[in-house]
């Protein structure tokens, strides 16, 4: 019997005559592992959230949808809360209590479970999650990725048959990330239980798989294996191409007979095939500086200390760096090392207790009132539902140059010009809160870029953002980079900062431990790399991107 039978669904958002999904016909059986992928707003969370009726959105539905052969409709809420789980996209918005213990009980004590019951469950959950060292932790104190896994955790204590996951390591850092999805993929292989996710990292997620659904403008355009999906996208030159992991996307860039790789190490055996009687005799990758001109040093961060309450630990440890004009710097690191207050002190939002932040030379200690955030410095905050305070996507736009000095049609003509850079003309009419996490974080970009700010700050501006659209922000980033904008961006995304930055500093323990290009950047870390590299590096030094693994095959074969 199948999990899920979805009949002939369609549906559209109250208002819109558009539908967000158009008659999607799709079996789920009992113990597979679904992975959904496409372009933000295609329709992927929307269809997730209509598979449990509490999480359903409002609007006009049509079509049937079976689970366990009943009709989603007749099955009671006590039967859908314990049997299918969910874990969304931004683990805050899932914790309902303030002890860790207390959340990993909650939905068994929502659920009337006997106490001794309870007590086994959630003793087992926090052994098998690893939870044990934080188990009696305030849940503010947790990590993003700790988060994350106590809401898969509490969910697993009510022994789902199902376990639905929206993008859920759309705010781990690359290493939380694997070990999550090592856990979801454990949880499938070992207790049978179907897992439906959608996920931008493939990577780890299209080897686990048993099948892969596109989803493209509310329709499912493609369902197969994973290994039969890249050859799909070649032959029929999808787009959709762009998403691939990277084994696969190297694989198509270079030509061989060999069977198509879908893991880091077949990508690193079959290098080594490719090469097996024709040692490459160029092993070095070319030295890639920033194209764009840099300027004079913009900011610097000297000596920087900061806690968040005097009785607290320092979480900010003497941070130092200096940013130069027109230049894009990312910071990476792990959740919880002080990234994001960094951001943070900059704007003198976490104002430092020791040390000095110098915008064009100035403290900021020494601007006036809101000198610093006009036409100077800008910040795109890790939760972009955070600047949303109007009914559309246009009068937030409007909004956000209320007290402006420009006429309407100056104002105008800018807030297109801003619709156009991040794509979002077909969602001006939208309110907010209806849009995908991807799409939100275009529409909150267009609206900080209206500051016109000289330095712009980007917290996790690549989350929830497919390739497709990265490539465009890239684009955007360079025209910014062109007017001597300078760019500050804090991210998980490695094959972003690989393929984009002009450097890369590594956060740890509250202060930078390393900086430099992100070619001899990412080549000196073993895990904290592209996939490119790990899948390359025995053979080629210096290939961080799959651009620079496809050039150095080409010019050794």
């Amino acid at each position: 019997m199948a999990h899920f039978e979805i009949k002939n669904l369609s549906f559209a958002y109250p208002g819109k005559e558009d539908k967000v999904l158009k008659k999607i016909n799709l079996e789920i059986n009992k113990g597979e592992y679904i992975t959904m992928c496409g372009k933000s707003g295609s329709g992927k969370t929307t269809l997730l959230r209509q598979l449990k009726t509490t999480l359903a959105p409002c609007g006009d539905l049509d079509g049937e949808i079976f689970f366990e052969g009943i009709d989603l409709k007749d099955v009671d809420l006590r039967t859908q809360s314990s049997k299918i789980g969910y874990v969304m996209q931004n683990p805050d918005n899932q914790i309902v209590t303030d002890k860790v213990w207390h959340e990993l009980a909650f939905g068994l004590e929502s659920l009337g479970t006997d106490q001794q019951t309870m007590r086994i469950r959630v003793a087992e959950m926090a052994s098998y999650f690893g939870i044990q060292t934080w188990f009696h932790k305030n849940v503010a104190e947790l990590s993003g990725g700790q988060k994350q896994l106590l809401n898969l955790a509490s969910i697993m204590a009510m022994q789902p048959s199902v376990l639905i996951l929206d993008e859920p390591t759309s705010q781990l850092d690359p290493i939380a990330a694997a070990d999550f999805l090592n856990t979801v993929k454990k949880i499938n292989s070992e207790l049978g239980t179907t897992v439906i996710i959608t996920e931008h990292r493939l990577e780890e997620v299209f080897p686990a798989c048993d099948r892969v659904v596109i989803m493209d403008e509310g329709q499912i355009v493609a369902v197969d294996t994973p290994r039969n999906i890249g050859s799909k996208m070649v032959e029929e030159g999808s787009d959709n191409f762009e998403m691939l992991p990277s084994p696969m996307k190297i694989y198509y860039g270079v030509e061989s007979d060999l069977k198509c790789p879908l893991t880091v190490r077949e990508g690193r055996n079959w290098l080594s095939e490719v090469f097996l009687n024709n040692e490459p005799k160029h092993s070095d990758a070319e030295l890639k500086m920033p194209e764009c001109e840099i300027g004079e040093d913009i900011l610097e961060v000297k000596e920087a200390w900061f806690r968040y309450e005097k009785d607290l630990p320092d979480v900010l440890k003497g941070v130092s760096f200096k940013v130069k004009k027109g230049e894009l710097f990312s910071i990476v690191g792990g959740n919880g090392t002080g990234k994001s207050t960094t951001l943070k002190a900059i704007c003198n939002i976490c104002k430092s207790y020791r040390g000095k932040v110098l915008v064009k030379g100035k403290d900021v200690n020494k601007f006036k009132n809101n000198e610093l955030f006009h036409g100077c410095l800008a910040m795109l905050p890790q939760d972009p539902q955070s600047l949303f305070v109007k009914k559309t996507v246009e009068e937030d736009l409007w909004e956000m140059l209320d007290g402006v000095k420009l006429s309407n049609e100056e104002k105008e003509k800018l807030i297109n010009e801003k619709i156009a850079d991040c794509e979002i003309e077909s969602l001006i009419k939208s309110h907010p809160y209806d849009l995908s996490g991807g799409e939100q974080q275009r529409v909150a970009l267009a609206k900080v870029l209206l500051c016109q700010p000289k330095i712009l700050l980007l917290d996790e501006p690549t989350k929830g953002i497919d390739s497709f659209f990265k490539i465009n922000l890239a684009k955007i980033f360079d025209k910014l980079k062109a007017k001597g904008v300078t760019i500050i961006m804090v991210t998980h995304d490695i094959e972003f900062c690989a393929k984009y930055a002009d450097r890369v500093a590594m956060f740890f323990d509250g202060s930078i431990v390393s900086c430099n290009y992100p070619q001899k950047f990412f080549s000196m870390n073993s895990f904290y790399t592209t996939s490119a590299n790990r899948m390359s590096r025995h053979m080629f030094n210096g290939a961080v991107t799959n651009d620079d693994v496809i050039e150095m095959c080409q010019k050794n074969i």
